[in-house]
């Protein structure tokens, strides 16, 4: 038999569209370093043969600026099946801006919405054009923020068990003295089979992590303390996770933007689960090479925030361990997005019928929160 050749003819990318919408809180939030009552989410649309992809982060609106002045150029008139290429040319043009933070949010919205457009030009669901390792993505509910009172952290985190989610999260760190006791709340809640995680983005220092630590674990069951001390000490990190509890796990990573960051955090064996979010991390593109990074090294990886867009290359990915099913997100998606899904027994399973990420923009509903 000879060799069987399939011809590609080449189908351009013809325009970026990109929007940005503030929606507030439905509550005050907080958690142990920082306030907010607003959420902005900023949207790209990429169109090519009469498809149109959808990708977004949650970032500035800035952010939104970027795009229209750096990355639509660079990637307009490119073959929308070469998302690689398209990825590649856009981290070379913010080469002076800097990789980091804004630029990287940036690609991360133009690169999923590639990654869409290229499934719907395709006509299949994003998770078949990845690959699919399983069929649905275990998730954690997040949210406790600092600023809920004892009866609605006890509500959230009680009714999301209720539902089906046997893991959940809540913020701690604001107010060290009084965090044992509001784990204690939410252990209540929950239930003593229901797996509780704590994040204090950072707020403890090193001894002060390491004492409550050891007292989530032995009183209240923790599993999972995420950022005890600030993800940019890895040393810190690294003597948590060596010296802390047997059973849980120390976490961080969310605030990568690049492969360098994440690496430095592994070499440093400054956690036991690394957290990637496709919003920041240069996109699907770069949310799938963090996830072959982490398995080189026999580790999991979890994916932080954004569930909508998540939940295919999470469905893609072998070393795998859950995604953050976060409030604030889950809120804003499902208020924008028609095909935002919903739990089924604790995890979120694609829509293999719906191509792309399944994910169709409700344009006249977000139009109110316009920026």
């Amino acid at each position: 038999m000879g060799n069987t050749r399939i011809a590609h003819k080449g189908i351009s990318i013809e325009n970026i569209e990109v929007s940005a919408y503030t929606i507030p809180t439905d509550l005050p939030e907080s958690d142990g370093t920082y306030v907010w009552d607003k959420t902005t989410i900023v949207i790209v649309e990429a169109s090519a043969d009469g498809k149109r992809g959808l990708g977004y982060t949650y970032a500035d609106l800035s952010t939104a600026k970027l795009i229209n002045e750096q990355l639509t150029r660079v990637v307009r008139g490119r073959d929308a099946m070469d998302v690689p290429g398209c990825w590649l040319a856009m981290v070379e043009t913010i080469r002076n801006l800097g990789r980091p933070g804004i630029s990287s949010m940036a690609i991360s919205a133009v690169d999923a919405a590639l990654w869409d457009l290229k499934a719907r030009i395709l006509d299949v669901a994003l998770i078949t054009l990845l690959g699919a390792v399983r069929t649905g993505a275990p998730i954690y509910g997040s949210g406790g923020f600092t600023s809920y009172s004892r009866e609605q952290l006890q509500r959230q985190l009680g009714d999301w068990v209720a539902d089906g989610i046997p893991r959940v999260k809540m913020k701690i760190g604001r107010h060290p003295d009084e965090d044992v006791a509001r784990v204690s709340n939410a252990r209540e809640a929950i239930g003593a089979d229901a797996e509780l995680f704590v994040d204090a983005n950072g707020a403890y220092s090193r001894k002060q992590a390491l004492a409550l630590a050891n007292i989530f674990a032995a009183e209240l069951g923790v599993t999972w303390f995420e950022e005890p001390v600030s993800s940019d000490d890895l040393q810190g990190l690294h003597l948590i996770r060596d010296r802390g509890p047997a059973g849980m796990d120390i976490a961080a990573g969310e605030y990568g933007y690049d492969l360098g960051y994440f690496r430095r955090m592994l070499e440093a064996q400054a956690v036991d689960v690394l957290q990637a979010d496709a919003t920041r991390c240069a996109g699907i593109t770069g949310f799938m090479k963090v996830g072959a990074l982490v398995e080189a090294r026999n580790l999991q990886l979890s994916s932080h925030c954004g569930p909508s867009l998540h939940v295919h290359p999470c469905c893609a990915l072998t070393n795998f361990r859950h995604m953050e099913y976060f409030h604030d997100h889950v809120r804003i998606e499902h208020m924008l997005f028609d095909g935002a899904l919903n739990p089924i027994e604790g995890e979120l399973r694609p829509d293999r019928t719906r191509p792309g990420m399944g994910l169709e923009f409700k344009r006249a509903d977000a139009a109110k929160y316009a920026v």
